[in-house]
């Protein structure tokens, strides 16, 4: 046996010998102590009671029960309450096989059985505190620049949290937890005592001149989540998040994970459940085709698409770089989807038809557009071109090649449109229901909705740029609102509408609230950890040509029926002669025209939907 165990520690290393030979030393103290509280402090007479072969016999078992559990496998500088248990059970065993020695087998010497019960107490107490004491040690010293951090949520993710920063000497010094439990209230957890609720946050910081505000919370909704950090954002106060267990490697709350909260998560609502069924039965084994792939929400199409495993995407770009970059990224997910990257403008007839005859596809999305308000009121040829004669295009390949199904994503900006862009995309709403009269074999469809965060012709960019530079932050008008959503978050809605739309509607995304423009820029200064009107400037700038001082997504709120699901709407309105409208004629002649602008202006008008 013991030529075993010098085998096994041999092979564990130097390391792990010096802590058995340790562990050795405290067992024979453990079985010393043991008689010595039994007979005396010199052990007199022990020999007739068996101390010798006691003492071989418990460390042998001990010591094996300990090299089998992987007591030695253990870095007991970062021990924790698994590793604790791993060696209470471990030793356990070693206290089970001497006593069923003892018990089972012939032998002479009478052990009494309070020296058994107290070797099996004493031999613990021994091995777990010299392990407590190693833990400790490896706590660094805290620094000398220590700065006051709060931690909100005393879950399990914020205490790991506090021990990691205190085992790690870390410049923060936590001087408490807030959390919403009543439970918690007034009790101290990982030394560090709750100092209230989440509502007392202001105060809290105030009192206690905190300057780091750590949100570990993995288990919060988003819109709780959002609401925790909205009054989290105090001018001066750096605030950082933990993500979601799930979302970190090693499944524990550590410093490294933590990340500066940004304005998605300010703004994030709760996750959207999607019916993955119905979504993988139009897409699973097809081939589909998204053009506008390489922009913000094509190419999250593109990336919600994998999943589901259709046969092929044919990601469809007219700018090179951005359908490079979305193949790079799908080269690097080793994605099984057969990803074909093609170059074309969707307005190009033949370029559309070689695409459409090669690959067939079964399913379109259609992202391509020109989205730029003020850009696009300079450049209304441009904008009809892509936005309406590219749908026309589209629309019509998609019928000639036997297409399943079509979604064209629209905007709210359609509605009652104010701008070039906003008219072309309701015309493009209008060339799509014209088409589904002529091709009744597929389904058209189209999916309105506001802006998304993180886009590329978003405000936040901008905002950001000018906080970098010191300010000012340019506002159009301090009035102005607009909807928001995140990219997912549209996306994924983009693929429900399409499992559970009918041919010829019109569908309307849930945008919640919308959002000032001006308290969007307060809040991203917030962020930056300044304050907005002293630090950075606000200036308004004036409204810009083609824009309105708010968003519209139906025509008539009186006629909005809804579908399966509760975060999509069908806009019930006959659009008003629209399928007797000869919509590639208007095309045309806006295209010819002199005067884009106006004829826009003369369709849109002309075409004005009523309610049903």
């Amino acid at each position: 046996m013991w030529s075993g165990m010098v085998r096994f520690w041999r092979k564990l290393g130097a390391h792990n010998l010096c802590v058995g030979l340790i562990d050795v030393f405290l067992l024979f103290c453990a079985v010393y102590v043991s008689y010595a509280l039994r007979f005396s402090i010199f052990l007199t007479n022990t020999r007739y009671f068996g101390f010798q072969n006691t003492a071989l016999l418990y460390i042998a078992c001990v010591m094996l029960a300990f090299a089998l559990g992987g007591v030695y496998r253990v870095y007991w500088l970062q021990v924790s309450f698994e590793e604790i248990v791993r060696l209470c059970c471990a030793y356990a065993a070693g206290c089970a096989g001497i006593f069923g020695i003892y018990v089972f087998a012939d032998h002479s010497v009478i052990v009494p059985r309070s020296v058994m019960a107290l070797l099996a107490f004493c031999g613990l107490v021994f091995v777990l505190a010299v392990r407590i004491l190693w833990r400790l040690s490896g706590i660094s010293a805290p620094s000398s620049k220590n700065r006051n951090a709060l931690v909100i949520g005393a879950g399990e993710a914020g205490s790991t949290l506090v021990r990691d920063l205190k085992r790690r000497g870390s410049a923060l010094r936590v001087v408490g937890f807030l959390d919403d439990d009543p439970l918690k209230q007034s009790k101290r957890i990982a030394g560090v005592p709750v100092l209230g609720s989440t509502e007392s946050l202001s105060e809290v910081v105030q009192r206690c001149g905190v300057s780091d505000v750590l949100v570990a919370i993995p288990s919060a909704s988003r819109a709780h989540m959002s609401a925790i950090l909205a009054r989290a954002v105090i001018p001066g106060v750096s605030v950082r998040i933990l993500p979601t267990l799930q979302e970190l490697a090693d499944g524990s709350a550590v410093l490294g994970s933590l990340r500066p909260v940004n304005l998605e998560d300010l703004l994030a609502r709760d996750s959207v459940d999607l019916d993955s069924h119905r979504i993988g039965r139009l897409v699973e084994s097809k081939t589909v085709l998204v053009t506008g792939a390489g922009g913000s929400i094509g190419s999250e199409i593109v990336r919600q698409l994998l999943p589901y495993n259709p046969a092929k995407i044919i990601c469809v770009g007219h700018g090179e770089f951005s359908i490079y970059t979305l193949m790079e990224e799908l080269a690097e997910k080793k994605t099984a989807v057969h990803c074909v990257p093609v170059i074309a403008d969707v307005a190009d007839e033949r370029a559309m038809k070689e695409v459409f005859d090669r690959w067939r596809p079964s399913v379109v999305f259609h992202a391509a557009a020109h989205k730029h308000v003020p850009l696009m009121e300079t450049n209304a040829r441009e904008a009809v071109r892509v936005n309406c004669l590219g749908t026309l295009t589209v629309g019509r390949l998609a019928g000639e090649f036997g297409a399943e199904r079509m979604v064209l994503i629209s905007t709210d900006k359609a509605v009652n449109p104010s701008s070039v862009m906003g008219a072309s995309k309701r015309m493009a709403e209008m060339t799509l229901m014209n088409v589904q009269k002529c091709c009744p074999g597929t389904s058209y469809m189209a999916v309105r909705f506001g802006n998304v965060l993180g886009s590329r012709g978003s405000v936040i960019p901008k905002f950001e740029k000018q906080i970098a530079t010191g300010g000012p932050v340019t506002v159009t008008h301090p009035d102005m609102v607009r909807y928001f959503m995140l990219i997912p978050e549209a996306a994924g809605l983009v693929l429900q509408a399409a499992a559970i739309g009918e041919p010829g509607k019109i569908y309307v995304l849930d945008m919640g609230k919308p959002v000032k423009i001006a308290s969007l820029a307060e809040t991203l200064i917030r962020l930056h950890g300044l304050q907005p009107g002293v630090d950075i400037k606000i200036e308004c700038t004036g409204i810009r040509p083609g824009e309105k001082l708010f968003e519209e997504l139906f025509y008539d709120m009186a006629h909005v029926d809804p579908t399966e699901h509760p975060k999509i709407f069908c806009a019930r309105i006959l659009d008003g002669g629209e399928h007797e409208c000869n919509m590639p004629a208007r095309i045309a002649r806006v295209l010819s025209s002199p005067n884009p602008v106006q004829e826009i202006a003369d369709t849109v008008l002309e075409y004005q939907p009523r309610v049903s």
